[in-house]
């Protein structure tokens, strides 16, 4: 056993973020500023909560 296990990230950065739940950047920045998903500054980048990208569609999919 190598002891190397998969991490699963916190945060992402925008790019990643938008990329997982299949928008583009602006809409991406549009729900940060709508307060629907949570970011984290590290230094000067931006980096988007994974739990608020989950919580995000599960409230989105609940509501269809």
């Amino acid at each position: 056993m190598s002891g190397h296990q998969l991490v699963e990230p916190i945060c992402v950065r925008v790019n990643d973020a938008a990329r997982m739940i299949g928008i583009g950047r602006t809409k991406l920045y549009e729900l940060i500023s709508a307060g629907e998903l949570e970011t984290v500054k590290i230094g000067n980048a931006t980096r988007v909560t994974t739990a608020s990208l989950y919580g995000y569609v599960e409230r989105r999919s609940k509501s269809n």
